[in-house]
Formats: C-alpha cells, structure tokens, sequence
C-alpha cells in the first residue's frame, strides 16, 4: 500500500488525447488519480459523472483529475465523448501505473484467476507527496468525499 506523506510513484502513461503524460507534470496543484476497472461500466460510469458533475468545484480548488485504467486510449476517448467528460483519462493496460499504486487484487471468476484493478484514489498535494490512499472505494458519494480532502 502506499503511504500516507510518502512521494506519489511518477508513472507515464499515455492519455486519451494520445500525449504522454507524467504525474510530475502537474507540481505545483494538488492531483486527484483515481483508478477504475473499465470504461463504460456501471459502477465506472457513476464514479466518473460524479466527478464530471463536480469539475467546476475541483477547479476552483486548482486540482487536476486524471482517471486511470487499463483500456486502450481509443476506448477512453469514446467513454468521455460519450459521458462529457472533461478531465483526462490515461491508458495503462500493462497495469505499470497499477502495480505502482498498489491497486491490483487477484480476481477468481468462473475457476480462472486474473488480475483486476481495485477501484481506489490518491490526492496527491502540490509537492507531489500523497495526502491520502483510498483504496476499495465505492463510486456512490466518492466526489464528495474526496473534495472533503482538498483545501477549499
């Protein structure tokens, strides 16, 4: 598990407007990374227009969100396009920047065993150290408990 105060890992991972993109890139404002299991799920899709629904509030605040899963950056273009999302969605389907977070959980379904990403945040502050690891969130309520964690 990552620690609390602990430097966020700096993965670089490609974003669904096919740049590149490192968590350093965004020093100096506070970073919402919060990693989900797929695209255009149901549980996927209310945490991420949760999220949408509160962007202004985020960006009052200065924060910059980045939603990280294992789809390819096709399949997240046509989640936000579908969903308007505005904040930017980064590709990691050999699961680097989730093995780096410590978010991958062994998931058994039908006598097979995979690896899945565990729904979890990090608030990262302008320094780039982890403020707070929320690991097995549920996407009912979880905007709201993460801008309870940004100074406002």
């Amino acid at each position: 598990m990552i620690e609390e105060g602990a430097p966020a890992p700096d993965v670089e991972l490609a974003a669904d407007d096919g740049s590149t993109v490192r968590i350093s890139d965004f020093r100096g404002q506070p970073v919402v990374l919060y990693f989900y299991p797929k695209d255009d799920t149901p549980g996927c899709t209310r945490q991420a227009c949760e999220l949408r629904d509160a962007y202004a509030e985020y960006e009052r605040r200065g924060a910059v969100i980045l939603g990280v899963s294992p789809d390819d950056e096709r399949s997240h273009r046509r989640f936000k396009e579908k969903f308007g999302l505005p904040f930017t969605l980064l590709a990691d389907p050999e699961r680097t920047a989730a093995a780096a977070y410590d978010v991958l959980r062994e998931k058994t379904t039908d006598g097979k065993t995979s690896l899945s990403v565990q729904r979890s945040t990090f608030v990262i502050d302008a320094d780039g150290r982890v403020v707070k690891a929320l690991y097995g969130v549920k996407p009912d309520g979880h905007s709201d408990a993460v801008l309870a964690l940004l100074p406002s």
